[in-house]
């Protein structure tokens, strides 16, 4: 693989000095980009674009082409490790992911097991073809969600807004969401770092749900089980640390918890404050994060001082990596994006030491 021309990312990762922090945004190739629309139309629907190496890595590269980001992430979708179970992963319109078969009794429950990656060879061909036309111009991020997300939807079938069904089931038989997680955080280890081979240069857990658990049972149910996803994944490859980011929307208040895990960057939603949280955290972990995504719709000044706000919030030194504090929504403008990145770039420098 061709040497890394722009390693800022990874540095800021693992609190290493940078001249600026870097900046990448959750869900930077989507909708909000007309370019990544027609590409999409081309596919015919949004697994279709997935499962084409060439499309797939088309739309990876589309904001890195508009956009002076410092790292790429994998085009994929979280459920393609329950799709592999197979559940029957399908997309109906206008209403997001739903599964044909989810996990509604005991013995499907039982039946489940971790999946041949053969089924997901054509996410590593993904991530083989991003890094070959990246050409070392910026780290990738390979990525999965974490065992109790991807169990909200195994249990659930779709989307869910108090996510009845999983709780009903964590309260009243724990053993058997015990045993969903148990497979599922086997099969996310092993999917994580056949990315790894393939050539994800760092990599993110998406613990989308887990702030829906209450105290307690969000380190039995889902943090324990990113524990062990950690503790058993490949942390150097090509020569150079393989960071790990956990990201928890809903979070903020495990922060501790979850920098305990061995993760070497926490992800923060918008409603954590940055200073707290460094303070928090101390020189454990990276930071990343935690622009509200909606400030995006906000006028270009709007935004540069929101983004001097977390800046200064942050304060002096490496170790925080600028981000939204969830995906980026369909309906921002592109141009605001541009003010967001170029104000990152113009305040940022100011905090740091030059390397």
């Amino acid at each position: 693989m061709t040497p890394l021309h722009n390693d800022t990312f990874l540095r800021a990762l693992l609190r290493q000095p940078t001249d600026y922090t870097p900046l990448w945004l959750m869900r930077q190739a989507g909708r909000y980009l007309p370019e990544y629309r027609a590409t999409r139309a081309r596919a015919g629907n949004f697994m279709g674009l997935c499962t084409s190496p060439a499309m797939a890595t088309e739309v990876t590269l589309q904001p890195l082409d508009r956009y002076p980001l410092d790292a790429a992430i994998l085009f994929s979708d979280i459920l393609t490790v329950p799709d592999a179970m197979g559940l029957g992963l399908y997309f109906a319109e206008g209403e997001g992911p739903k599964f044909e078969r989810p996990l509604r009794d005991e013995a499907a429950i039982k039946a489940l097991a971790v999946p041949d990656m053969h089924k997901l060879q054509y996410v590593f061909d993904v991530v083989s073809s991003i890094r070959t036309a990246l050409n070392g111009r910026v780290p990738l991020i390979g990525f999965s969600g974490s065992p109790f997300t991807l169990a909200c939807y195994m249990v659930e079938g779709a989307g869910s807004s108090d996510f009845a069904r999983i709780k009903t089931l964590m309260y009243d038989r724990p053993e058997l969401l015990h045993h969903i997680l148990a497979i599922n955080a086997e099969a996310v280890t092993t999917y994580l770092n056949e990315q790894i081979k393939a050539g994800a240069q760092a990599v993110q857990i998406f613990d989308s749900w887990g702030g829906a658990l209450a105290y307690g049972k969000y380190q039995e149910f889902s943090l324990a089980y990113m524990q062990r996803i950690i503790d058993g994944l490949i942390r150097e490859h090509d020569g150079r640390r393989v960071p790990v980011i956990v990201f928890t929307k809903g979070g903020g208040l495990w922060l501790e918890d979850i920098a305990n895990t061995g993760c070497d960057a926490v992800g923060l939603d918008w409603t954590v404050d940055l200073a707290d949280a460094r303070r928090r955290v101390g020189a454990k972990v990276a930071l990343q994060g935690n622009f509200d995504p909606v400030a995006l719709m906000a006028n270009p000044q709007a935004i540069e001082s929101e983004v001097e706000r977390l800046l200064a919030s942050y304060g002096v030194g490496s170790g925080h990596v600028f981000n939204l504090g969830h995906g980026i929504s369909q309906h921002t403008p592109p141009d605001h994006v541009t003010a967001l990145v170029n104000a990152v770039h113009k305040h940022s420098r100011s905090y740091h030491t030059a390397v």
